[in-house]
C-alpha cells in the first residue's frame, strides 16, 4: 500500500511540474511590447546603413528579457514592397521563429512559406538588436507585415554571448 502512496506522489509532483515548465516557457516571461510613437519599427536604408522608422499602424508585439528571440510583432504599412525593395536592405534567409500560440496574429509557418514563395518580402530592420541578432521585417504586397529576432551567424557576436555567460576569457 505504502508504494501506491509512493508512487502516486511522484506522479503527481512530475505532473505539477511538467505544467509549471509548460506555463513558464509559453506565457510567464513575455510581456506586451510598447511601440514609441514614430519610431515602431524601424528599416535600414541601402544606402547610408542607419536604420529609419517606416510607416506603421496597427502594431502589436511581444517580447521576452529572457531570450532576445522572443520578439514578435504584427503590424500593416501603407508603403508600397516596390518602395520598400527600391530604398531597404533586403534580409536575405530569413527564418520566422514560432510565437506562442496565443499570439494570433503571428503564423510563423505561414509567414515562412510566403517568404520561399516570394509573396513576401524580408528586410533588415535592425543589424546587431542585440549581440549575436538581428530584427528582420517581412512584408506581404497587401501591407501586412510582421517582425522577429533572428541569429544573424556572428562569429563576434557568438564570442562575445560566450564570453557574457561564462565571464572574462583570458
Amino acid at each position: 500500500m505504502n508504494g501506491k502512496i509512493v508512487g502516486g506522489g511522484i506522479v503527481l509532483i512530475g505532473a505539477v511540474a511538467g505544467l509549471a515548465m509548460y506555463w513558464l516557457q509559453v506565457y510567464a516571461f513575455y510581456e506586451e511590447v510598447s511601440f514609441h510613437p514614430g519610431q515602431e519599427i524601424m528599416l535600414t536604408p541601402i544606402v547610408g546603413g542607419v536604420p529609419e522608422p517606416i510607416l506603421a499602424e496597427n502594431i502589436t508585439g511581444i517580447d521576452a528579457e529572457s531570450s532576445p528571440l522572443r520578439f514578435r510583432a504584427c503590424f500593416t504599412t501603407p508603403q508600397s514592397l516596390a518602395m520598400l525593395t527600391e530604398t531597404y536592405r533586403i534580409q536575405e534567409n530569413a527564418v520566422p521563429l514560432n510565437a506562442p500560440g496565443w499570439f494570433e496574429c503571428f503564423d510563423a509557418a505561414a509567414i515562412g512559406a510566403a517568404l520561399e514563395s516570394g509573396e513576401a518580402i524580408a528586410f533588415l530592420s535592425q543589424a546587431e538588436i542585440r549581440p549575436g541578432v538581428d530584427r528582420v521585417v517581412a512584408v506581404f504586397a497587401d501591407g501586412r507585415a510582421y517582425a522577429w529576432h533572428q541569429l544573424n551567424g556572428s562569429e563576434d557576436s557568438a564570442a562575445s554571448n560566450s564570453r557574457g555567460r561564462e565571464g572574462p576569457q583570458e
